[in-house]
């Protein structure tokens, strides 16, 4: 198994409740895809760096992960499909 960090940011206007089950879910795809969640940290709305789409702000979320090397790909497929996410991204940790 290897260590991975993904962080991804959801739309502004998705309501507190929604960012939840949001998480929620894509915790699911890790755990059901035989990874371990190491840490979660919700980092709440933020304004972005540059706007993406007109949008200025986004509800920002790191998790670092262990999995098999082939649930990144599948959590990707998951965060492409998924309506509310602006962007997101995933490395492999090298510590």
């Amino acid at each position: 198994m290897r260590k991975y960090e993904t962080i991804f940011i959801l739309h502004p206007s998705m309501d507190e409740e929604a960012v939840k089950a949001a998480t929620e879910k894509f915790k699911g795809v890790i755990e059901n895809g035989g990874g371990t969640i190491d840490n979660v940290d919700v980092w709440g709305k933020r304004k972005l760096a540059y706007e993406i789409n007109k949008v200025g702000e986004g509800f920002y979320t790191l998790i670092n992960f262990s999995a098999n090397p082939e649930l990144p790909r599948e959590l990707d497929r998951i965060f492409r499909i998924t309506d509310g996410v602006i962007r997101h991204i995933i490395v492999k940790d090298e510590k």
